[in-house]
């Protein structure tokens, strides 16, 4: 850790300590900030809570004051994040994307880009696992924002730990398969290994299993399908835009976002990308909230 960093950090403490019992987030909770859930199950230990959700239902909250706002300068973001409104009593019906059927589909998880809903909510994912960057974490849980992981074994299996303190701040850790292979065409059983597999190591790890899994390029067939539903995964996200520290990606021909939309990014840093986590966040946040959309989490939604 530089000096550096060492000041901004106890200058953000300073700033988010005078705020508390202010405008902490809209509704007047700060529970997000530094919060940690308790650890009752598997090596790291259960879930932690999901952040806090100030706004009514349907509505979205932006306290331009107090700890979200100092979060906001001190991470470079010219403006706080929006807040998602709280999250529906009923999760919406999921079906899969009109063109992203297999063969005989009755009773295998749904495969989709977008979530049902007209909160203006997105969801933003992180796959893979190979970059494990504390100052991510940090970022994260200072500004509330709420994400999903899918990961793969062969590149987090040297460092859970970082993971189980995500998974402590509320984060869901998703099946993303053993090795990363391109899973289409290939035989059944080598499928059901790989994802049966990594859902044996999560639970290991954490003494949960996963209900969300997503394939490896975002390539399956339905012996994929079959595959994860005999591994107990229910629904099977994809994405509707991918975020790069330099650019996004979109599905759609409007190159926009809409309500419900999928985000994918990926846990990378300098030796792929020439930029740090941070900065992919601060870029993708910076076109979320621009365009008038807050985070949701996924799972509170699927």
């Amino acid at each position: 850790m530089t000096k550096g960093w060492h000041r901004g950090s106890l200058v953000l403490a300073a700033l988010i300590v005078a705020a508390i019992g202010g405008n902490c987030a809209v509704g007047g909770s700060c529970a997000g900030i530094g919060a940690q859930g308790p650890g009752s199950h598997g090596r790291y230990g259960a879930a932690g809570p999901a952040g806090a959700y100030g706004a009514p239902a349907g509505r979205l909250g932006k306290p331009a004051t107090g700890a979200r706002a100092a979060a906001a300068r001190h991470w470079g973001l010219d403006e706080p994040p929006l807040v998602a409104p709280r999250p529906p009593e009923e999760k919406p019906e999921i079906t899969t994307r009109e063109g992203f059927e297999v063969r005989d589909p009755d009773g295998l998880p749904p495969v989709f880009t977008t979530v049902p809903t007209t909160d203006r909510v997105v969801f933003l994912t992180i796959d893979d696992g190979a970059e494990k960057d504390p100052a991510l974490l940090r970022m994260m849980n200072d500004l509330e924002i709420p994400y999903s992981a899918f990961l793969t074994d062969y590149l987090v299996r040297g460092d859970y730990s970082y993971f189980g303190r995500m998974r402590e701040r509320g984060v869901t850790l998703n099946n993303h398969t053993l090795t990363h292979p391109y899973l289409r065409g290939r035989p059944y059983r080598f499928q059901r290994r790989e994802i049966c597999g990594q859902q044996a190591r999560i639970e290991e790890e954490f003494g949960e299993r996963p209900r969300l899994f997503r394939p490896p390029y975002g390539a399956y067939d339905r012996n994929t399908l079959r595959a994860a539903k005999s591994c107990g995964i229910e629904a099977v996200p994809l994405w509707a835009a991918e975020a790069f520290p330099d650019h996004m990606e979109w599905r759609e021909a409007d190159r926009d976002l809409h309500p419900g939309d999928i985000i994918l990014t990926h846990f990378r840093g300098e030796a792929e990308w020439e930029a740090r986590m941070p900065d992919l966040i601060r870029r993708v946040m910076k076109v979320i909230t621009e365009r008038g959309y807050a985070v949701a989490r996924l799972e509170d939604y699927v």
